[in-house]
């Protein structure tokens, strides 16, 4: 079972702390590439659907 903090809503990331997260975003904000798995299957998703069938 997972240790509980003795106050609700307190937790720590230790990628948010090195600032990985904040990179992530910006890097995906500049280039218009997700770094998320979801995102990234997302927008492939997108690109092979408008390839096939078009804007419409």
């Amino acid at each position: 079972m997972a240790k509980r903090s003795p106050i609700p809503g307190l937790s720590f990331s230790w990628k948010r702390a090195l600032g990985i997260t904040q990179a992530k975003q910006q890097f995906a904000c500049e280039t218009g590439i997700p770094t998320s798995k979801a995102g990234l299957e997302r927008k492939i998703g997108s690109t092979i659907v408008n390839l096939l069938f078009g804007k419409k």
